[in-house]
């Protein structure tokens, strides 16, 4: 397939700027893949597309803040967005500046840290701080909003682009299928008998990034690291054991999951990933996902499409347009089922 097989047509006024007043306020469009039933539902309706015995699986990734002012030792001023953390001191980041960043160069942080460009990875600058990374961040980096959102970031935005179970520090950016909870939905499901685990994995700035490629075949797509433990392996496999579901609650959890599959269930995995599922692609761990609204052309449409089926998918997102859906990171959500797998 090519990348604009996966194009639509959204008006700008659709994309969401601001998160809704309450997580539970958005709307959710229910999507059977065996029949290409469409449903217009409210996030409040999802328990009853859920069931006793079903097992959500969440990522517990933490937004750091991670854009950053800086100036060379040239004087000229710099814009850091971290993609991910390398080691205590060393990160990658995407930097910005009216001249190109060069290998060897030093900087001058804002908040009055010091920095070098100690090598380059393809678009990527990797970057030593004088000192831990994350705490600097923590103290001097900004909340970085998507690229669609023309707004500077404000203090609300640092509750609400996180996730109520996030708590490992390491995004760039949140998963936003996980900004629809809040604590009493959490617990209304597990007083239903719908049970939750955690999967970590850090989201880059890379989700970002527009696939430039039309040929996918040719498409180098962006690490991410990520943890699945036993416990949320042991969870996987008692809820099909007594025949539950495991519902990806966003697609950074299918990638984790189905990246961590091996030898016929999904194991426990600490490392990097750069899965590309599109269609074609066969699912191994997830029977079901609930999931936001993605940009046209971007690899998470074409992992939704592929889960969905790619006529099944793009009809419904013509639909969601129609109907004045919000879309993107504070947008509303979808639930969907897969096709019959044979």
């Amino acid at each position: 397939m090519h990348r604009q097989d996966f194009a639509y047509d959204l008006p700008p006024e659709l994309i969401a700027q601001q998160p809704l007043a309450e997580r539970t306020a958005s709307r959710l469009l229910a999507l059977d893949g065996r029949n290409g039933t469409l449903r217009d539902l409210k996030f409040v309706d999802l328990p009853s597309l859920l069931r006793a015995g079903d097992l959500l699986v969440f990522n517990d990734t933490r937004v750091v803040k991670a854009r950053l002012q800086a100036q060379k030792a040239s004087g000229g001023k710099l814009e850091l967005l971290l993609e991910r953390v390398l080691d205590e001191r060393r990160a990658l980041f995407q930097a910005r500046a009216s001249k190109p960043l060069r290998e060897g160069g030093d900087m001058t942080l804002a908040g009055g840290g010091a920095a070098r460009a100690v090598g380059r990875h393809d678009d990527l600058f990797e970057i030593e701080f004088d000192e831990p990374v994350l705490g600097y961040l923590a103290r001097h980096g900004e909340v970085p909003l998507p690229p669609y959102i023309s707004r500077t970031a404000d203090r609300a935005d640092a509750e609400r682009y996180q996730t109520v179970l996030a708590r490992v520090d390491g995004a760039v950016a949140a998963p936003t299928a996980g900004l629809h909870f809040d604590a009493a939905t959490l617990d209304r499901l597990a007083r239903a008998g719908v049970a939750r685990t955690l999967v970590t994995l850090h989201v880059g700035a890379g989700t970002f990034q527009p696939v430039r490629v039309d040929d996918l075949d040719q498409h180098h797509m962006h690490a991410e690291w990520l943890a699945v433990d036993e416990a949320a392996c042991a969870a996987i496999r008692a809820t099909r054991a007594a025949g539950g579901r495991v519902i990806a609650v966003g697609t950074t959890v299918v990638r984790a999951l189905e990246t961590a599959w091996r030898d016929g269930e999904v194991r426990s995995y600490q490392g990097d990933t750069r899965l590309f599922i599109r269609p074609g692609y066969d699912f191994r761990a997830v029977d079901a996902l609930i999931t936001n609204f993605h940009l046209p052309e971007s690899t998470l449409l074409m992992l939704v499409s592929a889960f969905a089926g790619f006529g099944q998918v793009l009809a419904a997102y013509r639909h969601a347009v129609r109907e004045r859906y919000r879309f993107f990171s504070y947008g509303d959500a979808m639930f969907v089922l897969p096709p019959e797998r044979t």
